[in-house]
């Protein structure tokens, strides 16, 4: 489970970095949190395929998270794109993206489902075999939500040569999978650690866009495996952040140890700022294992 960071950067493009898009790839499949300008540009540039691509989410609408979304839905459908898309985000989205495909009488080429995302309260919005996706309200200065994503284990891992070795039949490996030990008809008792080993471990990483410093969330993102924490602004600056309903770097990392998270990934970074190794520096002093999120690394969660 990896998230390639496509824009750090706030409101304005500045310095080489793009308003705010991650890509959080899950055993192969790419979910996409929020849109900011230039996000379609920023996938083709960092080796991300659409076709993995079938959930989107938009935190709020403000433009630095979604003002990239009509360009990349446009043009999945002019490259040809038939697996449905599902995209989560606040109902008065759905109005714009219809009248802007309208008015360009554009009739897309594949299945396009729109999910308003709930008024208040913590709502599961996708539970899928391998992952789910919970989103929770934060505190900003228009409705906005943060992400849970979580992996699923998918059970213990086969070792195929000691499978054959023990002469298990293929029919049985789901089984194996489970945890389950594998008689065979001479008698012999195959024990399941013999021929498999621990799987992926379940992961979780907490999305906090934009938002106060708060702990109101905070019981939905405890023991992250990653955080990442909006830090617009550096502590000097607090009293700015507090009236953009923004944070600071202490501030996301407080959440970090309060949250008694792994790691803290810093991020939609203002402006006003060339320099980003100051936020680090600044976090660091509260909670040690933090990283800047910098556009085209991927980071393990």
């Amino acid at each position: 489970m990896k998230v390639t960071i496509l824009g750090n950067n706030s409101a304005l493009p500045a310095f080489g970095r793009h308003p705010t898009a991650q890509a959080v790839s899950v055993y192969g499949e790419v979910l996409l949190i929020d849109c900011g300008e230039g996000t379609q540009s920023q996938m083709q540039r960092f080796g991300l395929r659409w076709r993995s691509m079938h959930h989107i989410f938009i935190s709020h609408l403000h433009g630095d998270h979604y003002f990239g979304l009509p360009g990349l839905i446009n043009s999945m459908s002019l490259l040809g794109r038939t697996a449905p898309l599902h995209l989560y985000a606040p109902a008065e989205l759905k109005p714009i993206i219809d009248s802007i495909l309208a008015v360009a009488d554009t009739v897309l080429s594949y299945p396009f489902y729109f999910h308003a995302l709930p008024e208040q309260g913590t709502v599961l919005l996708v539970d899928d075999s391998s992952f789910s996706v919970t989103c929770f309200p934060v505190e900003h200065r228009i409705q906005c939500h943060g992400f849970l994503v979580e992996r699923k284990t998918r059970g213990r891992k086969l070792l195929p040569e000691k499978c054959r070795e023990y002469e298990i039949p293929a029919a049985y490996y789901e089984d194996l999978k489970q945890g389950n030990d594998y008689e065979r008809k001479d008698g012999l008792l195959v024990k399941n650690e013999w021929v498999t080993e621990d799987g992926p471990a379940v992961k979780r990483y907490a999305y906090c866009a934009d938002t106060l410093f708060t702990d109101n969330f905070l019981p939905v993102v405890m023991n992250a495996d990653t955080i990442y924490h909006e830090c617009t602004y550096l502590e000097a600056d607090k009293e700015k952040a507090i009236a953009r309903y923004h944070s600071t770097a202490t501030q996301a990392a407080q959440l970090a140890k309060m949250a008694n998270a792994k790691q803290l990934l810093l991020g939609h970074f203002s402006s006003k700022y060339k320099e980003l190794e100051p936020f680090r520096e600044e976090a660091a002093a509260i909670f040690p294992n933090v990283f800047l999120s910098i556009e085209g690394i991927a980071y393990e969660v």
